[in-house]
């Protein structure tokens, strides 16, 4: 069952009234995944408060999603810690998840992996894809595990395709995931693919304009996701990287997890923004392993997941820059 969440957050937060759940984790740590959507709804005018605002699309759907998440993934056990989070407050400037991400600085858990749904139920003849917004792209940790969403997109759900944009949100908006972002905490947030400005804020964002559809793709794409991310073995250790005698031939050491089958070596061209085809290696062979046929005069950024017998793969570790001449 799910349970409330009471790492020092509480089921109700009491200053901005988000509303928060959890599925813990059995691994005996403060490491967290934060799935989040807000509650609140308004008119363009936020001194109106007596307009109707049914607010469907935004962000019922996103609660929607975040609720049928919930339900799926408390059927199970889960190696990592998983946080429903209802947030408040966002169309005031995110004021709850300002406050949320203060509770999580002081009380020093450790952010994965956030990710924002919000507007996210799509209509009747846009394309069969969202948007994610993940800013620094190609070096920070909001593009890490933005490449990994969308590795795990294309592995689960092949015809809903994920469009990365480099960018925290669209241009002059905002979403719950900027609180995290300003606070260093790995961050996503995954909207529809093509938006329409006339319901936002506005009594005509109603139910019957939502395609089920659509939202029934993106729900399963997030459960995909995060019962990856939660289900896998521990996030692999950074591994000791150095190059061999033959040009672009690199060797990699590091101590082998007893719960991983095996691993995935990623080496990413510093300049791309998405993975190189990747190296796996069985649990037998990994430790130490060396990889031949790279391109001694191109940096590449480094890093390894870790999947358990049933291919679940787990976040990657943090990149790291090598290259032949190092």
């Amino acid at each position: 069952e799910l349970d409330s969440f009471n790492m020092s957050y509480g089921g109700i937060d009491t200053v901005q009234q988000n509303v928060v759940a959890t599925l813990p984790g059995v691994a005996a740590t403060n490491d967290l995944i934060v799935v989040m959507a807000h509650y609140d709804t308004r008119r363009d005018d936020v001194t109106d408060g007596t307009s109707r605002s049914p607010g469907a699309d935004d962000n019922g759907s996103g609660v929607a999603l975040l609720l049928e998440s919930a339900r799926l993934l408390s059927s199970q056990q889960w190696h990592q810690t998983v946080v429903f989070v209802a947030m408040a407050s966002e169309e005031q400037g995110t004021f709850g998840a300002r406050n949320f991400v203060k509770q999580l600085v002081l009380t020093g858990a450790n952010v994965l992996l956030t990710v924002n749904y919000d507007t996210v139920g799509g209509r009747l003849g846009i394309p069969q894809s969202v948007r994610m917004f993940a800013p620094e792209l190609n070096r920070s940790p909001h593009g890490a595990i933005g490449r990994y969403y969308d590795f795990m997109g294309e592995f689960y759900l092949p015809t809903f395709p994920v469009n990365i944009i480099d960018a925290t949100d669209r241009e002059g908006r905002w979403g719950d995931q900027r609180e995290f972002v300003q606070a260093g905490l790995p961050a996503l947030r995954i909207t529809e693919s093509v938006e329409d400005p006339d319901l936002l804020n506005s009594v005509t964002d109603v139910w019957d304009l939502i395609d089920y559809g659509y939202l029934q793709k993106v729900t399963r794409l997030n459960v995909a996701v995060v019962a990856n991310a939660a289900g896998a073995p521990a996030i692999p250790p950074i591994p000791v990287v150095a190059p061999m005698a033959d040009p672009g031939s690199f060797i990699l050491s590091w101590a082998v997890d007893p719960a991983a089958s095996g691993y995935i070596i990623s080496l990413r061209p510093e300049s791309a923004g998405d993975y190189a085809p990747f190296r796996f290696v069985s649990s037998g062979q990994a430790g130490n392993v060396v990889l031949t046929g790279y391109d001694p005069g191109v940096t590449y950024q480094m890093s390894l997941a870790s999947l358990d017998e049933n291919g679940r793969v787990s976040l990657f570790s943090p990149e790291i820059p090598v290259n032949w001449s190092n």
